[in-house]
């Protein structure tokens, strides 16, 4: 089976080819097309620009796919496509080429929630079903939750931030230094000669006996920090990404490690555009050795926005003979059983 992968709802325009034989999934071609150097003055994504930018590159992109894949659209199966969450005039350049191709090559289409297609981006190098219960943190710049998941396309949202998501608070800190767009890596890679204790930064709502974030707090402690301090030099700033990092890491892995012992899950997952962060990763997994449970993350090139895992949530979700009834785009799209 050869599944079309169509990502569009924020600012890289992604189309993948996937092939699953014998129980096997092979990666044909995940194109990527970033916008983060148009988007990059204005300190964060401008949707106008951003839909533009889709409508410019999907055609070519969409046609680099096939031919990395050495692929020809007869022999695709099926289409899957971001439906939401995300940036609303983004997704419907999506959509619209997904259903248009879908009308002229009579292939089904099946809507996919970007979320969910961050689950599955752990699946890309992992088939093995031995896994469930399992618990998903999900972190990005949009969105920071904790899945719980009993089996394919069985999922219960037990956490959320309350507030600003992860990704966003370490857009914003960035933004605090002028860092430059986006904040999460340069907040990272300078974290890493810095002194994570030097700035006793607050741990929001780490305490709580739910398993809600909050980092809204976190970054106005930072704002304070910085009026504070003045004009600051390079070796503050280094310890102020530092401490900021380690405050971000100390409470997503606290509240997973948790919920993951009270909810006596065999596995534990993380996924999104920030679970790139070294720190993160490393952290995270350390403790889940403690808790003697399968630890699983996506290689680095799955971390952010892309469509091979989109065409591989699609897969798995037209297994359960899941029937798409919306073709719409929905910007504040909810995680749903399948």
């Amino acid at each position: 089976m050869k599944i079309l992968g169509i990502e569009t709802s924020c600012d890289e325009t992604s189309i993948a080819v996937l092939e699953i034989k014998k129980g096997k999934i092979k990666v044909l071609s995940n194109i990527v097309s970033s916008q983060v150097k148009i988007h990059a003055p204005y300190g964060g994504v401008v949707p106008s620009l951003a839909a533009r930018e889709h409508e410019k590159n999907l055609k070519p992109v969409f046609e680099k796919a096939l031919k990395e894949a050495k692929t020809d659209i007869i022999q695709i199966d099926l289409i899957a496509m971001t439906v939401g969450p995300g940036l609303e005039i983004a997704l419907w350049k999506g959509i619209n080429f997904s259903k248009e191709l879908a009308l002229v090559w009579k292939k089904p289409l099946i809507a996919i929630n970007h979320l969910e297609g961050h689950i599955y981006s752990n699946w890309l190098g992992l088939m093995s079903d031995k896994i469930f219960p399992a618990l998903n943190l999900i972190v990005s710049g949009g969105h920071t939750q904790l899945v719980l998941m009993t089996g394919h396309g069985k999922f219960k949202v037990i956490g959320e931030t309350q507030d600003d998501a992860a990704g966003e608070a370490f857009d914003k800190v960035a933004r605090m230094m002028n860092l430059g767009f986006p904040g999460g890596p340069i907040v990272s890679k300078l974290a890493k000669n810095g002194n994570p204790k030097k700035f006793p930064l607050p741990r929001p709502m780490l305490n709580q006996k739910n398993y809600n974030f909050s980092f809204s707090g976190l970054k106005t402690a930072v704002l304070y920090l910085l009026k504070d301090l003045g004009e600051i030099n390079e070796k503050t700033k280094v310890d102020i990404c530092a401490s900021f990092q380690q405050a971000v890491v100390d409470v997503l892995v606290t509240k997973t490690v948790r919920a993951a012992k009270e909810s006596k899950v065999r596995s534990i997952f993380l996924s999104g555009g920030v679970s790139a962060n070294k720190l993160l990763r490393k952290t995270l997994q350390k403790e889940t050795k403690k808790l003697k449970m399968s630890y699983s993350q996506p290689d680095f090139q799955y971390t952010g926005d892309n469509a091979a895992m989109i065409a591989l949530a699609g897969y798995y979700k037209k297994l359960k003979s899941a029937k798409t009834k919306s073709l719409k785009a929905e910007s504040n799209l909810k995680i749903k059983n399948w």
